[in-house]
C-alpha cells in the first residue's frame, strides 16, 4: 500500500504525492512488518466470532442443529468452555492472520510492479481499478496456499469440543456399521478440564500420517475461490472508496479541481493522506463486500476441513482408506444444498459480515497508520 495514504501502492491511481525512495527490499520488509501487526491486531479481537462462524458452518449436513444461531453459539461455548474456550486454538490463528495479511500486502505490492513492467508503464504511472484488482486476485491467490494448512489446523481446534454423536457398533451388519445415539454436541467445563485435547503439533501429526503431506491442503479449493475472488474484491473495493473520500475531500478544499473519484496530481499535498476515519470507513465497507462475494465457498471449506471431527465414517474403516474418504468440493457442495438449500451455504453470514466490518476497519487503520508513520 502507498504510505502516503494506504491507497494505491506505488503511485497508483490516486497518485497524490510523488513516490518513495525506498527499495523493493526495504518495502517488502515494511510491508511484512506492517501487516503483521494488522493481522494479529484485528484476528485478537475477531476470534470469538470466527469461533462461532466455523461451529455454524460445520453443523450444516447434520440431521439436528447444534445451536439455534451465532449468539446462540457463542453464549453455549461461553457457558460450557469458558473464556478459555471462546479463543480456543488462537495462537494458530495468529500466527495465520500475521502471515495472511503480510503475504498479502507484500504480494500485492509486487504484483502490481509485475504489472507495470510487463505492461512497460512507468513505476509512477497510475493503474486502472480493473488491474488493482487483478494484483489482489492474484496475491489472494499466491496467498491460498499458506492460508490452507493453517485454516485447517484452526478449524480442527475449534471444533473439538462439539463431540460427535455417540456410536455403538452393530455386529448385524458386514461390514459392522454404527448405531447414532443422541448427545449433547458441547462438552460441559467440568468434561473439558479432564480431557487432553490435542494441540495444533498433534494435530499437523496425525493429519500426515492419515493424508500425507498433501493432507495439509485438505479443503484448497474452497481457499483458492474465497482467497482470490475475496481479495479482488476486499483491495479494489478498498482503493475505490479510499479514492472517492480523497477526491470528495480535494473537491471541498479546492472547488476548482473537476469532481473526479480518480483524481491525479503531481503536486504535493499533505493534506491528501487519508485521515483515520477514511482508511477506517474505506477498509470497513471493503471488508463486508469481501465476505458476501464468496461466502459459500468457506462453508463448504469448513465443512471439509472438520468432516473428521463431526462426521466420521459411519462403518469401520482400515486407516489405509481413510485418505480415500475426504470428500471433494463439489461432492459436499451438493451434499449441503441438499440438506438445507442455499440457506446453508450462508450459515453464519450475517455475523461474519458484522464482524469483518469492524475488524478490516481495523486492519487498513494499522497497516496505513504504520504506513504514514514509518514508511515514508
Amino acid at each position: 500500500m502507498d504510505p502516503r495514504h494506504g491507497s494505491f501502492p506505488e503511485g497508483g491511481t490516486s497518485d497524490l504525492h510523488p513516490p518513495t525512495n525506498d527499495s523493493a527490499t526495504v518495502r517488502a520488509v515494511k510491508d511484512i512488518a506492517f501487516g503483521s501487526i494488522a493481522g494479529m491486531v484485528a484476528e485478537v479481537f475477531e476470534y470469538p466470532f470466527d469461533l462461532a462462524k466455523v461451529r455454524l458452518q460445520s453443523q450444516v449436513l447434520h440431521n439436528t442443529a447444534s445451536f439455534g444461531g451465532p449468539m446462540d453459539c457463542l453464549m453455549q461455548t461461553w457457558r460450557d468452555e469458558g473464556i478459555k474456550g471462546l479463543y480456543r486454538g488462537l495462537p494458530v490463528p495468529i500466527f495465520g492472520s500475521m502471515a495472511e495479511t503480510a503475504s498479502l500486502f507484500v504480494a500485492y505490492s509486487q504484483i502490481q510492479n509485475l504489472i507495470k513492467w510487463s505492461t512497460n508503464t512507468s513505476q509512477s504511472s497510475p493503474l486502472t481499478l480493473s488491474q488493482l484488482g487483478l494484483a489482489a486476485g492474484s496475491a489472494g491467490f499466491l496467498t491460498s496456499f499458506i492460508l490452507t494448512p493453517i485454516e485447517l489446523v484452526k478449524c480442527k481446534m475449534q471444533v473439538q469440543m462439539l463431540s460427535a454423536p455417540l456410536r455403538l457398533p452393530n455386529l448385524a451388519t458386514s461390514p459392522p456399521s454404527f448405531i447414532h445415539t443422541p448427545q449433547k454436541a458441547s462438552m460441559s467445563r467440568s468434561v473439558a478440564h479432564h480431557l487432553n485435547l490435542p494441540g495444533p503439533f498433534s494435530i499437523i501429526s496425525k493429519i500426515v500420517r492419515t493424508h500425507g503431506i498433501r493432507g495439509m491442503w485438505v479443503g484448497h479449493t474452497g481457499t483458492i475461490l474465497r482467497e482470490t475472488g475475496g481479495t479482488a474484491v476486499w483491495f479494489a473495493s478498498k482503493e475505490f472508496i479510499a479514492s472517492a473520500l480523497l477526491a470528495r475531500r480535494m473537491q471541498s478544499s479546492m472547488p476548482s479541481v473537476p469532481r473526479n473519484y480518480f483524481v491525479e496530481s503531481s503536486a504535493p499535498d499533505p493534506s491528501m493522506v487519508l485521515a483515520p476515519w477514511e482508511s477506517a470507513l474505506s477498509g470497513a465497507l471493503a471488508g463486508g463486500l469481501c465476505v458476501v462475494a464468496l461466502y459459500p465457498a468457506d462453508t463448504i471449506k469448513s465443512a471439509i476441513q472438520t468432516v473428521e471431527e463431526l462426521r466420521p465414517p459411519d462403518t469401520f474403516t482400515y486407516s489405509r482408506e481413510l485418505k480415500r474418504n475426504v470428500p471433494s468440493f463439489w461432492s459436499t457442495a451438493v451434499t449441503m444444498y441438499r440438506a438445507q438449500g442455499w440457506r446453508g451455504f450462508y450459515a453464519g453470514c450475517g455475523m461474519t459480515v458484522a464482524r469483518a466490518i469492524p475488524c478490516s476497519g481495523i486492519v487498513f487503520v494499522v497497516y496505513d497508520g504504520l504506513n504514514q508513520r514509518f514508511g515514508s
